[in-house]
């Protein structure tokens, strides 16, 4: 099992030391979750009584409250996993050991070029796996690929309201200060479309753990050249909480 460089030593064993499924009680929460980065547009939904708090995950940075939202007669869990792969992952495995099954993330990133508007849609269906966490679910390889289920009821969703969109890979990286003009060009001839932290790591919880993952993705700061371009990408509420609409109901419908 011993390789050159650790990250290497995929270990398939389904038991861990310390594993959710036996410290985290099941309980009644809905199967369609939605893992949303948006804490300004869930703060918004909280304060216009449109949330039902269910429980909290805990982490050394505070609680990770969990909520129902109500999309008609159905319903979805809600929450804020944190940022970066480590913590997201560790989030969504806690999630799962409370019942959840069927995922949809939103969230921006990243553009590699910058013809994609801030606001422009990103669908990954692949993810460059340069992040740690996931090599702990899969063994290594360069690429992980979204659930074609998820990716599918994404763009049903999408095609109904007339939402133009891109499907493309995404990179998925733990150092955003290390995101060098010569790695951005190496992403770019491998046809991504984007960079964020966390999509790798999801695709692999997901596959590990036997349930079904997908993401939308928003264009936000320009990466693609030499300078950076933040772009105002954090202030579109209007495109945030539409993003949210759209990933509630591609949710319910896997």
């Amino acid at each position: 099992m011993r390789k050159e460089f650790p990250i290497l030593e995929f270990d398939p064993s389904p038991n861990a030391v310390i594993e959710p499924s036996k410290n985290i009680r099941s309980i009644d929460i809905p199967e369609s979750v939605v893992i949303c980065f948006f804490n300004d547009v869930i703060t918004k939904l909280k304060n216009e009584g449109k949330l039902r708090y269910i429980t909290s995950l805990k982490s050394e940075i505070g609680q990770h409250p969990i909520y129902e939202f109500r999309a008609g007669e159905n319903s979805v869990a809600l929450f804020h996993p944190g940022v970066g792969a480590p913590l997201c992952a560790g989030m969504m495995e806690e999630v799962i050991a409370l019942g959840g099954r069927k995922f949809i993330a939103c969230g921006g990133a990243g553009v590699l070029d910058r013809s994609i508007a801030v606001g422009h849609i990103i669908v990954p269906v692949a993810a460059v796996r340069d992040e740690g966490t996931s090599y702990h679910y899969l063994p290594p390889s360069r690429e992980v690929q979204v659930d074609k289920k998820a990716v599918q009821a994404i763009e049903e969703v999408l095609k109904s309201h007339k939402c133009k969109y891109i499907l493309g890979k995404t990179w998925t990286t733990d150092a955003i200060y290390r995101e060098t003009i010569d790695k951005v060009k190496l992403r770019r001839q491998e046809r991504c479309l984007t960079v964020e932290m966390e999509c790798a790591a999801f695709c692999a919880v997901a596959q590990f753990r036997k349930v079904t993952f997908g993401q939308i993705l928003y264009g936000g700061d320009d990466v693609s050249c030499e300078e950076w371009d933040f772009r105002d990408w954090i202030d579109r509420t209007d495109i945030r909480e539409a993003i949210l609409g759209f990933a509630v109901e591609a949710s319910l419908k896997l």
